[in-house]
């Protein structure tokens, strides 16, 4: 994974090609960063931004949050591996209790995530590959194909499962390998679908969901300030 990098388009995303056929159904173990919780009981902590995960974040001095506004979350998941596994994520201070609560209620529904951590700087200006999954918050860039600052950039939006939730425009899927999840009758573990257990545990928090707009339809993405 994230080896074949894509050609560009004139976009500069990479080239929509068709799904390979062993992620059509997508259900990759996850490796584990952090050591799992124990036992099958949801655990989250958080805490200040330690120094060395903020320096293998995106933050930077120009970035539109201080990093003190920002909190360090650890928080339990069910892998498609039927396992249990310790995430991390960085959000907007606060967002912080809310955040834990939602995916404490993920974790009781069971709902899968192949993986969560922490956004790098290099991931920003590595070539597409077209075939990430990983759920996260804070990524200090703007808005898809604008300049103004995205949500994530200020900690307050998290995007679930990002291949098994595409964000699509025209003819634009991301990640650009997603396309057999653009079909959203085809139902498959990881999808978020309207008024499902994740939808409802953002909304819970106030939080509204990128798969509700019309265009465009940013499936994976959940955000606390509407964008």
């Amino acid at each position: 994974m994230g080896a074949r990098p894509l050609p560009r388009r004139p976009d500069g995303f990479g080239e929509i090609e068709p799904t390979p056929p062993e992620l059509v159904n997508r259900a990759l173990p996850t490796k584990d960063l952090l050591p799992p919780p124990a036992g099958d009981r949801y655990a989250s902590t958080i805490g200040a931004v330690p120094a060395d995960v903020l320096a293998r974040s995106t933050w930077q001095a120009a970035c539109p949050v201080k990093a003190t506004d920002l909190r360090y979350l650890t928080m339990s998941f069910w892998g498609f591996d039927d396992r249990a596994h310790t995430g991390e994520m960085l959000v907007n201070a606060k967002a912080a209790a809310g955040i834990t609560q939602v995916f404490g209620r993920l974790f009781a529904a069971r709902f899968p995530l192949e993986e969560m951590r922490v956004t790098s700087p290099a991931e920003l200006t590595a070539p597409p590959t077209g075939d990430g999954n990983s759920t996260s918050a804070f990524v200090c860039r703007p808005a898809r194909g604008q300049t103004s600052w995205s949500a994530h950039a200020y900690g307050l939006a998290v995007d679930v499962n990002p291949f098994c939730n595409p964000y699509t425009q025209g003819d634009l899927v991301l990640p650009e390998l997603a396309s057999a999840y653009v079909d959203r009758s085809h139902r498959r573990p990881g999808m978020v679908l309207a008024g499902d257990a994740t939808v409802r545990a953002f909304a819970a928090i106030g939080w509204s969901w990128g798969g509700s707009w019309s265009s465009p339809k940013d499936r994976m993405h959940f955000t606390g300030n509407g964008h």
